[in-house]
């Protein structure tokens, strides 16, 4: 096979006209030509950190959104169906993944679960570690989220990092507001890179220790409006990645936005093409191409340099989407899962009345949120938010206030809740916080919500975090849902859902929620949800 058209070479940083000879997957020569082309040829893109299972798909679905948009390649961090399957969730994403020309590398993951206070479905030991490193389509130590516990010397920690160095593996860091001599010691156990930097002189701090930065652009963490001047004064040490990306989200685009961003920008093409390709291909050591001779034949064909639509995708060789349209069909998918809780009634959600309250204050686009102390007041942007243990029929003991939702009435509820995916709930009134989390837990997995006579549900049968369904009716689904929250319901959150899945995610300060109880993640320690009688 014979394609011809203009050759942007990151290795040269040039552009000239070309003839690439491909056979059995590879390209075999690349022959300059003084021929004039409309359309150009370049490496496909890499997302350097992602939870596949945040798009609520499973891999082989998540590819065929991917796909279209020029991505070739993830490096795939399975952490969340290891916290609710350990490694047979691993096993299951390996599986699935084998199916889709998508270059899915995964890791083994370290922090499963990410902090003992909070119940898990599954413990990853180091022995697991040192199993999963040892397996085809694993190639290196997932985040480190248990950062307090590096700095600290946990025992735990450190042989599963030296498992991987054995291994010769990289190892992803995971460091919010990590600074300092603590910082250094965390990057001294060997840990390369973070996603988790939100403002630039964080972000300088770790470059300048040997760290290098993923600028993440989420659904619900979105850093690049901070971070894109480290394209042009540290460019070697950049990735681009998306670390959990809706479906909805996903159809739009993927890491080519970035890209497209970038160049908008006015950053140097080939400095761009570096983070979105180069750099994470060598950083994770991944089988895939970079247009040379003897590489694979893994590529992208766009119409020009200003608006980069995406014409055509290669992989192996083999045209996988055209015109932004995915050519592989869809595949109906196992559905392994662990749910164990009984339906709820309004009176497990009573809460005793305070004088003050700790109010945990969700942001928007970000993963941190702040602790409020405030007196009670129905006016304000105050709702109570609980997370119930999925894996154990027990009396719900997370429960407090959070605000920054919005909701005017009704419920939202939700099985994918970072990192131990209980079911996290957040309402205006106990009767319809039951309500939704009943929808959810009758499904044994789900996203859902609740307003005035009308519910909306998006049932996720795989480990209660992924659907079974077909990726773009996923992403309608998940689109009328977010809808409805917004437009109905009155959240003004950009992706309600998402910022809610993370509100149990202990490991990012300052304050958190898990199933038992409300956390500060600053101190490492549960706080009352009232501050005084």
């Amino acid at each position: 096979m014979n394609i011809e058209a203009n050759l942007i070479d990151i290795h040269s940083c040039d552009i000239y006209p070309a003839s690439i000879e491909i056979e059995d997957g590879f390209i075999v020569s690349i022959t300059p030509t003084n021929k004039e082309y409309s359309t150009y040829i370049l490496p496909g893109f890499v997302d350097a950190h992602i939870h596949i299972e945040s798009s609520m798909l499973p891999p082989y679905e998540f590819s065929r959104l991917a796909i279209p948009h020029g991505t070739i390649a993830t490096v795939s961090d399975p952490h969340e169906i290891a916290n609710v399957l350990g490694i047979e969730g691993v096993e299951f994403m390996i599986a699935n993944a084998s199916k889709t020309p998508l270059k899915v590398l995964f890791g083994a993951s370290p922090c499963v679960p990410a902090t003992p206070f909070e119940t898990s479905g599954a413990t990853l030991t180091p022995k697991d570690i040192e199993y999963l490193l040892s397996k085809d389509g694993i190639g290196y130590l997932s985040e480190v989220m248990n950062f307090p516990g590096v700095v600290a010397g946990d025992k735990d920690m450190l042989t599963k990092i030296e498992i991987a160095k054995r291994a010769k593996v990289p190892i992803d860091g995971h460091a919010p507001a990590l600074s300092g001599e603590d910082l250094k010691k965390y990057i001294d156990a060997g840990i390369s890179t973070d996603h988790e930097a939100f403002t630039l002189k964080e972000a300088k701090e770790k470059i300048n220790l040997g760290m290098k930065i993923l600028i993440r652009e989420g659904s619900a963490a979105k850093n690049f409006e901070a971070l894109h001047p480290l394209i042009a004064t540290n460019t070697d040490m950049v990735m681009f990645c998306s670390d959990d990306k809706h479906p909805d989200d996903l159809v739009k685009g993927h890491i080519n936005e970035l890209v497209k961003r970038s160049l908008r920008l006015g950053y140097n093409l080939f400095d761009i093409l570096k983070i979105a390709s180069y750099n994470p291909v060598k950083h994770y050591n991944l089988p895939v191409g970079l247009l040379r001779v003897g590489d694979r034949a893994d590529f992208i064909e766009i119409d020009n340099l200003k608006e980069f639509n995406i014409l055509k995708v290669f992989i192996d060789g083999n045209l996988v989407a055209k015109e932004s349209k995915s050519l592989l069909p869809y595949i109906k998918s196992d559905r392994p899962n662990n749910f164990n809780t009984s339906p709820k009634s309004a009176n497990d959600f009573y809460l005793p009345e305070c004088k003050e309250i700790e109010v945990i204050q969700a942001i928007d686009h970000q993963l941190m949120t702040y602790e409020k102390i405030l007196t009670p007041n129905k006016s304000s942007d105050v709702l109570k938010i609980a997370v119930i243990n999925r894996y154990e029929n027990t009396p719900i003991k997370g429960i407090a206030h959070i605000s920054g939702f919005g909701l005017k009435y009704g419920a939202i509820a939700s099985s994918v809740a970072h990192d131990s995916h209980n079911i996290v709930v957040v309402g205006c009134s106990d009767e319809e916080m039951a309500e939704v989390a009943n929808l959810v837990i009758k499904s044994k997995g789900a996203i859902a919500a609740i307003g005035k006579n009308k519910s909306y549900i998006l049932p996720l049968e795989i480990a209660g975090i992924m659907s079974t369904l077909e990726a773009y009716e996923v992403a309608k689904r998940y689109q009328e849902i977010d809808s409805f929250v917004k437009e109905e319901l009155g959240s003004n959150l950009s992706a309600p859902f998402m910022t809610l899945s993370f509100m149990a995610l202990l490991v990012i300060p300052e304050i958190k929620l898990s199933d038992k109880g409300l956390f500060d993640g600053r101190e490492f320690h549960f706080i009352s949800p009232c501050k005084s009688y």
